[in-house]
């Protein structure tokens, strides 16, 4: 598969599966947190589906398009494993993370913190939707809807 088809696909995905999710986290309270925003197109597209909700987006650096660049109070820059360390206890209704790079060594350091720190952001009940595996005690995984292969993308709940 070429990198063009895997991202088109990966993009699928993940549209699918933040929709697939929007409607339970529309009835839980807490913000939703964005590890990730990139160019910012998923950001614009929980802020349409989620409409009111706080979202806040963090990155590195910011590099979103202008019509993504969440309020300055909602944007976090800097290291991803640190500033979001500051917002444990948010108990945050969904977090989204999309910080895969594809290069397995760096993927592999990122699994290492990435799920404890998602499960601490989390509500008791609240989503994550992740790109690479969350495998935590406290984090359960669900299934994707039946049209998403199973690791293709992650679905987990805070318990």
């Amino acid at each position: 598969m070429s990198r063009l088809d895997s991202f088109i696909r990966r993009m699928t995905v993940q549209r699918d599966i933040l929709d697939h999710v929007c409607a339970e986290v529309a009835e839980m309270e807490g913000p939703v947190l964005e590890l990730g925003l990139g160019n910012g197109r998923t950001f614009h597209h929980l802020r349409e589906r989620l409409p009111g909700r706080r979202i806040v987006a963090f990155d590195r650096a910011l590099a979103a398009h202008a019509s993504s660049i969440p309020e300055a109070e909602n944007l976090v820059l800097g290291e991803i494993r640190e500033t979001a360390s500051r917002f444990i206890g948010i108990d945050a209704a969904l977090v989204h993370a999309d910080i895969g790079t594809g290069y397995e060594d760096r993927d592999a350091v990122t699994s290492t913190w990435l799920p404890d720190l998602t499960a601490r952001l989390l509500r008791v009940g609240g989503i994550a939707v992740s790109g690479t595996p969350l495998d935590h005690p406290q984090l359960q995984r669900l299934s994707p809807p039946p049209s998403i292969a199973a690791d293709r993308y992650f679905i987990c709940r805070r318990v």
